[in-house]
């Protein structure tokens, strides 16, 4: 499998900022769909953001819209999640997803879409 190797957690106080980065060492990263998602202990991964394998369209969960941004650096093969205002309720591990097929965009909100995980990034937001 391609690893994928998540980094840029951290604790942090409410209202600040951090950046995920989520990187990758194999080929073809710009044709697949990538995702963040996110878990607290003893719940279901949740989904944060997602980036259309094209670049051309974003999907966020209501609960980040507006705070957090999905982007990519094909050439670098790295995911980024830019979160702004981090609010308690943020704090879980982070973990980036590769979509199953290449140039395939279905289920985009759903961890069964994605065969590809990194180890996860603990974000922690103190009130």
């Amino acid at each position: 499998q391609v690893p994928l190797v998540e980094s840029g957690g951290g604790l942090v106080q409410a209202g600040d900022s951090l950046r995920l980065s989520c990187r990758t060492s194999g080929r073809f990263f710009s044709d697949y769909t990538m995702a963040w998602f996110r878990q607290t202990p003893g719940q279901e991964r949740e989904f944060v953001a997602a980036l259309h394998w094209r670049g051309d369209n974003t999907y966020y969960s209501d609960s980040v819209k507006g705070r957090f941004t999905i982007s990519r650096d094909n050439p670098e093969n790295t995911l980024y999640l830019q979160m702004n205002n981090l609010k308690p309720e943020d704090t879980a591990v982070y973990s980036c997803a590769r979509h199953q097929l290449p140039k395939y965009s279905t289920g985009v909100t759903d961890a069964r879409s994605y065969t590809t995980w990194g180890q996860g990034t603990q974000v922690t937001v103190s009130s």
